[in-house]
């Protein structure tokens, strides 16, 4: 593809439908056309293992698949068989059906550090159902968020925390507090200074850094002494750390976590997992008060527990996860030296864990930059990389890597220009890619 002449008129056509039919033109925010080069926000037509196509009939070498969810890239036989089977079977019933008695047998056996599970849909249920489920079990109001992390959950009690804290009431966002990732002595001092106020404290146990030294064990230290719910949020790091999770990996063991993404390789399942004595407060053999835990029509959707289900078994039998951290490894390797041969490798930054790949753009002055953000992701696109992070499937090969290798050499060659010439703006072609959270649109 030309550069120069790279357009996607079918895909900006159908981003007017959308936007005309849908607020924000997608269902996701961190999918919204304003996360890309003006003009070229590709509408996806099919994808299959790594690659998708796009409505305007161009193929693409893609990262980050489904936000992180379809890991082991797109209509993967394995998933697609098991789903195939239950589909002729019903997919709803006025009980629970078999599936939901296997699919957690599977989940527990898979994260053995856990005691009992329950199925929704989204992050956004799991991570809100725990943080209730916390402030039930210790009669407490405050919740404690890492504040060094993206995103918990569309409801309130995050959203709040937020810069897109419109129509969340100040008394809820008064209720959630932060402290920083990585820093037990300030989180001791917060809990201290809402000495018996915190139900839980609620993070990703790893991020782009790793966890330093003690500090998950100290946080579950900490939580003991205050008697608040250590929280972790597996979204992210459930399969792609390990298949037990980043608690499985670190010998770490919350009292909830939370996992999606990954879980149903683009098919919709979550669920939170944890101890006996605080999940089945939401259950109905206890004699203390009801908790309204998780109760959700399609939780129990049994072709989305039977994709969880292979999922699991394709991660355990086929080494998924080293996988992912070998192609990672390579893929980071070949971007840094693309960079540094022409003369970028302090301007595009690779960070986070192999499997988990993100890279950061940075201007003159080694500063954050949307503009070469945005000549970045354009000169990918026109070479065939969809890449708003470099999060790799395993469906990938050595040959996508090399050839997405090649890519970023060529869009590192033009960054350099850019820099050279102090400003970005002629290579932009349109107004630079925003950041999702914003106060104004």
């Amino acid at each position: 593809m030309d550069n120069e002449e790279f357009s996607l008129p079918r895909s900006r056509a159908a981003n007017e439908r959308l936007h005309a039919l849908v607020p924000g033109g997608a269902h996701t925010y961190a999918k919204g056309d304003d996360q890309y080069p003006e003009n070229l926000a590709p509408v996806i037509s099919h994808g299959r293992g790594a690659h998708v196509w796009d409505v305007d009939g161009n193929r693409y070498i893609e990262y980050g698949s489904g936000l992180r969810s379809v890991s082991l890239g797109h209509a993967h036989p394995r998933v697609l068989e098991a789903v195939r089977h239950e589909l002729d079977r019903g997919s709803n019933f006025v009980r629970p059906s078999f599936i939901e008695v296997e699919a957690a047998e599977r989940f527990l056996a898979t994260v053995p550090t856990a005691e009992m599970v329950k199925f929704a849909k989204n992050g956004s249920d799991v991570t809100t159902a725990a943080v209730r489920l916390a402030r039930a079990v210790t009669g407490r109001p405050r919740v404690a968020i890492c504040g060094d992390q993206p995103f918990f959950s569309v409801d309130d009690w995050f959203i709040g925390t937020t810069p897109m804290s419109a129509g969340i009431p100040a008394a809820t966002n008064e209720l959630t507090v932060a402290f920083p990732y990585g820093d037990l002595a300030a989180t001791e001092e917060l809990l201290t200074r809402y000495r018996d106020e915190v139900a839980c404290l609620i993070l990703e146990p790893a991020g782009h850094t790793e966890p330093p030294l003690g500090y998950l064990a100290g946080l579950r230290e900490l939580a003991d002494r205050h008697g608040c719910v250590l929280i972790f949020d597996e979204m992210i790091t459930g399969f792609r750390w390990s298949e037990a999770g980043a608690q499985g990996l670190y010998g770490v063991v919350p009292d909830l976590s939370t996992f999606g993404k990954a879980l149903g390789n683009g098919f919709a399942v979550s669920a939170l997992a944890g101890r006996r004595e605080l999940m089945e407060r939401g259950g109905l053999r206890h004699s203390g008060e009801r908790v309204f835990l998780l109760s959700t029509t399609h939780g129990g959707e049994t072709h989305s527990l039977a994709a969880a289900m292979a999922v699991q078994t394709t991660y355990v039998e086929e080494g998924v996860t080293a996988r992912l951290h070998a192609l990672g490894e390579r893929l980071a390797a070949g971007v840094r030296e693309a960079a540094a041969g022409m003369g970028v490798g302090g301007h595009v930054v690779v960070r986070g864990r192999a499997s988990n790949l993100v890279f950061a753009t940075l201007d003159e002055n080694r500063q954050p930059s949307q503009e070469y953000r945005t000549l970045f992701l354009r000169q990918l696109l026109a070479g065939g990389v969809l890449a708003p992070s470099f999060v790799v499937s395993s469906a990938l090969d050595d040959a996508d890597i090399d050839r997405t290798v090649d890519v970023v050499a060529q869009a590192c060659a033009v960054y350099r220009k850019a820099l050279d010439a102090g400003d970005p703006t002629p290579w932009l072609a349109g107004r630079p890619v925003k950041p999702v959270f914003r106060r104004l649109a």
